[in-house]
């Protein structure tokens, strides 16, 4: 392989860091852009192995500081900051490769503006398809840019549809952990604490999407994703419950066959698969599957009843238009409320099925809709959660 350049949005993430772990295994991969929200300490430390081109600190005074630092140690590496300092680095000229490994709504405007430029992607922000699916894969066809999917289920079902026909498929099966509360009472659910919250049993990950597998709204975000990501009808996606995370993912076709692809947790599988994709490299440093030593493996249907925020996904998505918007937006806002011990475990998928109730959907929204919607949306439930 030659020389490849690449950019990621997110460094300091769980993501971000295991995808610099995967860089530094090939001399050929050339970081020349990395961002950050805060963490100048670690980006700092990114920055002094990897010597990129740009960097950028969304909060303005951390990148002040960081400036600073770097000026101190004569580093040439440029330092930008904010919604526009995001820009500047996911759009870079010598870009080949944009890694976009940040949380939240805050992926879909520098993804977007890629995209415009070109620029292949390697998707680990399910909230950018989640929120503007059509519009982003409409631009991804106009600009002839690849989306490659980093998260591990959708991974899984991207590389079991590799050569075969779209049209044999007859559904996409998302497998889901169930988080650490699958087998508790409804009871035990009321006493959830952050701290048990944050207890993954099978992966490693950061608190925000830590909380979202717990609730199942990890899994109804990757439904929508994936809907758009493979281009099939809510009625052909399925989630069931696989506690040992082996299978990653599923498609069933219609001569019944059903191919799933398998492996121990590491993220570090999907994200080097979407940076040489087509090709697969040998990865050494990810330990190979051994079936006799797993034994088992076991598969039940997701609790909805105790974990709505899988269903409110569904019905996001049936209703579309910014509905899903809205739901990413208020998930976003109470899941972070959650973590500041302001709601309670269950008050979360209550919080936003409120928020859901009281937004008029937008039909074939535009961008400028989306980002209208979000921002009501992120209103409407801080003062939902002001009156817990």
């Amino acid at each position: 392989m030659q020389n490849r350049n690449i950019v990621i949005l997110g460094s300091t993430g769980s993501i971000g860091t295991q995808t610099l772990d995967v860089v530094r295994r090939d001399e050929k991969l050339k970081v020349i852009g990395l961002t950050a929200h805060s963490n100048i300490v670690l980006l700092e430390t990114q920055i002094l192995e990897f010597m990129p081109q740009v960097v950028c600190v969304v909060q303005e005074d951390k990148a002040v500081e960081l400036q600073n630092r770097l000026k101190a140690l004569k580093i040439q590496t440029e330092v930008v900051s904010g919604e526009k300092g995001l820009l500047t680095v996911a759009t870079l000229q010598q870009a080949e490769l944009v890694i976009t490994a940040v949380v939240g709504m805050v992926g879909l405007l520098p993804t977007i503006e890629a995209i415009k430029n070109g620029k292949n992607i390697a998707l680990a922000n399910k909230e950018t398809l989640v929120t503007a699916g059509e519009i982003v894969m409409q631009l991804a066809r106009e600009n002839h840019a690849s989306i490659i999917p980093v998260d591990s289920e959708h991974s899984a079902i991207f590389q079991c549809l590799q050569g075969n026909d779209r049209s044999s498929v007859s559904k996409l099966i998302l497998t889901a952990s169930g988080g650490p509360f699958r087998d508790y009472s409804y009871e035990r659910l009321q006493q959830i604490t952050v701290e048990d919250a944050l207890k993954h049993p099978n992966w490693v990950m950061g608190h925000k999407i830590t909380i979202d597998s717990a609730t199942l709204m990890n899994k109804g975000l990757e439904v929508i994703e994936a809907k758009h990501l493979f281009d099939i009808s809510l009625s052909q996606i399925e989630v069931i419950v696989h506690k040992e995370s082996i299978i990653h993912s599923m498609v069933e076709y219609q001569d019944g066959s059903t191919i799933a692809q398998l492996g121990y947790p590491d993220m570090r599988h999907p994200i080097s698969y979407a940076i040489y994709y087509p090709k697969r490299i040998d990865t050494p440093y990810i330990e190979k599957l051994n079936l006799s030593r797993v034994k088992t493996l076991s598969f039940e249907e997701p609790r909805v009843d105790l974990f709505p925020c899988l269903q409110l996904a569904y019905e996001a998505l049936e209703i579309g238009g910014t509905m899903p918007a809205v739901l990413n937006a208020a998930n976003e806002v109470v899941v972070e409320s959650f973590l500041n011990r302001q709601v309670s475990f269950m008050e979360i998928p209550k919080i936003i099925h409120k928020v859901m109730q009281k937004h008029i959907c937008i039909d074939r929204p535009t961008l400028n809709d989306i980002l209208e919607c979000d921002k009501w949306a992120r209103e409407y439930s801080r003062r939902k959660v002001e009156k817990c």
